[in-house]
């Protein structure tokens, strides 16, 4: 009879034998230098979290339009793919995996940070509640432009150069996100698409633009080595679908004809407001609707992720908040050892502090 599987038992992942079950999950942290340009600092950072199974890097903007934060890194430019070869060298160094994601934000943005002040895009002009992060402080969001059908393969072309820079940046692969509200999000849900063309109205139709973007990622990278994320229950930036668990089970049923790497899903369980509907999207909801490899994200600690992988609900499990303040999360939960606590204050911009000083195990017990 077999072991039972953990986190630390070793899993293939799409073309890569990953030695352990545990990912960083995306994490933005608003320290790219001028340019959007990731530097040494940022290669620190993950070089230090690189026992890792995968490490999926902060969301990366594919275009100058993309952007929706202040300090956040892109992948569009030659100085930005210069700057994220010195990440993935230090990653390759300390033997891990990384994974770019690629990220257009769409209406969560602000004219300040589009080229020439222009208007956020969208699917609809339907502005989120709240405020913008701009780089004079918060601003309220803007109702957005609507991207006209003859843009739309623009977009996808800006996604697939995005997959080629990242592939001459040598990374392991990359993750579309589709998540959390940002652009691909945007024209999933009805909450924030009222398009009435080939991109509104149907599920087929509003699910058109991520399979053509996927699409276009897997002719660059093949679909062994590209993720994609998902929020079926999210609620974050302003969003709501009429009929979620729909919508939701025919995207993840229409990806499995891509054969991807892994479905990277951000669990109910971070969602305190997500309603009845929303909670049963699980990852142990879609395991019998995806055929193959799920990442179960949000709020997991080392009981719950273990006991979804032996449980067959998931097949890794993706840590952030945890990753942030333990870069040796693995080692520490190998040991079942006690966890550095994590400092909001320090989550997003700033320098060193809260970001690389964090301490390993081995020196604290030295």
């Amino acid at each position: 009879m077999s072991a039972e599987k953990t986190m630390l038992s070793p899993v293939r992942l799409g073309a890569y034998e990953l030695p352990n079950r545990i990912v960083m999950a995306p994490l933005t942290r608003n320290r790219a230098g001028a340019g959007n340009v990731p530097g040494p600092l940022n290669a620190t950072y993950y070089e230090q979290r690189a026992s890792a199974g995968l490490i999926v890097t902060e969301a990366t903007q594919i275009s100058p339009q993309g952007v929706g934060y202040p300090s956040t890194p892109g992948i569009h430019s030659p100085e930005q793919v210069e700057g994220w070869r010195l990440v993935t060298d230090a990653v390759h160094a300390r033997g891990g995996h990384i994974f770019l994601q690629l990220w257009h934000v769409g209406r969560i943005s602000h004219p300040s940070l589009q080229p020439e002040g222009a208007l956020p895009v969208a699917p609809s002009a339907i502005a989120p509640e709240g405020m913008a992060s701009t780089y004079s402080g918060p601003q309220p969001f803007v109702t957005p432009r609507a991207l006209a059908i003859e843009e739309i393969p623009g977009i996808i072309e800006d996604y697939r150069k995005a997959a080629e820079n990242a592939l001459k940046a040598g990374f392991d692969g990359v993750e579309i996100h589709s998540a959390n509200g940002y652009l691909l999000d945007q024209f999933l849900q009805d909450g924030t698409n009222h398009r009435t063309d080939e991109y509104g109205g149907s599920m087929e139709n509003r699910a058109r633009l991520l399979m053509q973007v996927t699409a276009a990622v897997t002719s660059v990278w093949g679909g062994d080595r590209v993720g994609i994320r998902l929020s079926p229950s999210g609620v974050f930036n302003s969003m709501s679908d009429s009929n979620p668990k729909a919508l939701f089970t025919y995207v993840v049923n229409e990806l499995n004809r891509f054969n991807l790497a892994y479905l990277h899903l951000v669990e109910p369980r971070t969602n305190e407001t997500a309603s009845p509907e929303q909670q049963e999207l699980t990852c142990g909801y879609f395991r019998s609707v995806y055929r193959g490899t799920l990442i179960s994200a949000g709020g997991h600690d080392r009981e719950s992720g273990n006991q979804a992988i032996a449980s067959g609900d998931a097949d890794l499990i993706a840590f952030g908040r945890l990753y942030i303040s333990n870069p040796d999360l693995v080692e520490r939960f190998a040991q079942n050892a006690p966890l550095n606590p994590y400092d909001r204050s320090t989550f997003y911009g700033g320098d060193e502090k809260g970001y690389i000083d964090y301490p390993f195990l081995k020196l604290q017990t030295a």
